[in-house]
């Protein structure tokens, strides 16, 4: 599990692809546009499909899925109630592990709230 802030892993992460992205555009532009495209509304809505991908990082241990999904479940609006009936379905299906991840998706949701402007 990570332990510095999810604003620095993400934009860690972020700035560490660049290059990736320099040297291979066409397969970040098409891993953008995948998920641009399984992310976006339709029977299933935004907000939901963000918290089964928190759900998806918690259970595969991917600290920088967590970042990311949860500073979008922040902006589409979702509840820490919402995101702890997520993490309760990422632990039944992963387990003691993601029990120990689901901690870092509480960090980090809670943390997106924090840096939130407020109303």
């Amino acid at each position: 599990m990570q332990q510095d802030s999810f604003q620095t892993l993400t934009q860690n992460i972020s700035q560490n692809l660049k290059s990736l992205r320099s040297s291979q555009p066409q397969l970040m532009q098409s891993f953008g546009a995948l998920g641009k495209a399984a992310l976006a509304p339709g029977a299933v809505d935004a907000k939901t499909k963000e918290l089964i991908a928190l759900a998806i990082g918690v259970a595969t241990h991917c600290d920088g899925c967590i970042g990311y999904h949860t500073q979008a479940l922040v902006r589409l609006g979702a509840t820490e109630q919402e995101v702890h009936e997520t993490l309760g379905v990422a632990v039944y299906m992963g387990g003691g592990p993601s029990l120990m991840y689901s901690a870092s998706a509480i960090a980090a949701f809670r943390e997106c709230l924090d840096q939130q402007p407020s109303a």
